[in-house]
């Protein structure tokens, strides 16, 4: 892993706000804070690993880091900074337009999660992964169609599939296309936004496996967004954990994975399938009640209703995300205050 200066990718005190409308007349009602002062760097080479139970923000912090959050919701507010290292020096994402943004677009790409909702029925799998080379590239019909047979072999596909629609593939084998499509411009980083869920459990394994050698072969930067702890801890370098639009921990793979510190962290890992029917379950924690609405967020920490060791200062200061012991990020004062504390 490259850990340059200057990162890669540096995302400061992220926004996102989605406004409710109601009323006959549709006035604004409420908003929904679905991304609330996200802070985190990516450097050339790291894969990041994104985690949190659904309605966390983890998709809509991958989607503004794309700058599609906008073209998707016209109404949604952002804030904060967006900051990529391009050839023309860094470029703030956050706020760029349509054409502002379409020279960049190139060097980021992104993995949807639905394999089967993500690739265009009506198109064969030439037309998806050349789709790319076509707007970004100036590549002439005949050299855009080579370099679609090599990406369908580099990803594991026969290149006599490229006549194909999506329709006539399994779920790993379309998922595989959306990677060769993510490729296809060769850029420098990589959202994936929770790229097995959707799959069977043995397929998982290979599309992992298979983004590993393709980041070693292609000097690949990914963000892998999931919500299974097990899963992003083989594939990532650092492990960001996000409650409620927020990050609640941030630190080395092996060290959130084998001794999270954060309570949410404990909870998340705790739920993680242990496949050994004799295997000794006392110690689970378990998490009373649902995730609050992003609409009506708790006051101070988001997890304090949910929380075990909420004390009062819990529901009136929001805890910063500050550095632990071991070079960890930790959003919880309790935590940094006791080390004990469990």
């Amino acid at each position: 892993m490259s850990s340059p200066t200057e990162p890669l990718l540096s995302v400061r005190d992220l926004r996102v706000s989605f406004p409710v409308f109601g009323g006959v007349l549709r006035h604004k009602v409420g908003e929904v804070r679905a991304v609330d002062g996200v802070s985190f760097d990516v450097h050339k080479g790291e894969v990041l690993g994104l985690v949190g139970e659904s309605g966390s923000g983890k998709t809509t912090v991958g989607r503004a880091i794309m700058n599609i959050v906008r073209f998707m919701s016209p109404e949604a507010q952002l804030g904060g900074h967006v900051h990529f290292q391009t050839s023309d020096g860094t470029v703030d994402f956050n706020g760029l337009g349509r054409r502002a943004m379409r020279p960049h677009r190139s060097d980021i790409a992104m993995i949807f999660q639905d394999p089967y909702s993500s690739l265009n029925p009506r198109m064969t799998v030439r037309q998806i992964v050349e789709g790319p080379l076509a707007i970004h590239t100036s590549l002439r019909a005949n050299e855009r169609r080579r370099r679609v047979l090599e990406l369908l072999e580099r990803v594991g596909l026969q290149p006599d599939y490229a006549g194909r629609y999506p329709h006539e593939f399994s779920g790993g084998q379309r998922q595989r296309i959306g990677i060769a499509r993510a490729l296809a411009t060769r850029p420098k980083l990589i959202i994936a936004d929770e790229p097995v869920s959707a799959l069977d459990v043995s397929v998982q394994a290979q599309v992992i496996n298979l983004m590993q050698e393709l980041k070693d072969d292609f000097g690949l930067t990914y963000i892998f967004i999931a919500h299974d702890l097990s899963v992003v801890h083989h594939i990532s370098d650092r492990i960001a954990v996000m409650y409620l639009g927020a990050i609640t921990e941030l630190g080395e793979a092996q060290q959130v994975y084998r001794a999270p510190r954060h309570p949410y962290a404990k909870a998340l890992l705790s739920a993680v399938p242990i496949p050994d029917p004799r295997a000794d379950r006392s110690g689970r924690v378990r998490l009373e009640g649902d995730i609050p609405t992003p609409m009506a967020k708790p006051s101070g920490c988001g997890f304090r209703t949910r929380c075990p060791i909420a004390v009062e200062r819990c529901a009136r200061d929001v805890p910063l995300l500050e550095e632990h012991r071991e070079g960890r990020l930790v959003a919880c004062p309790e935590v940094r205050e006791g080390d004990d504390v469990q």
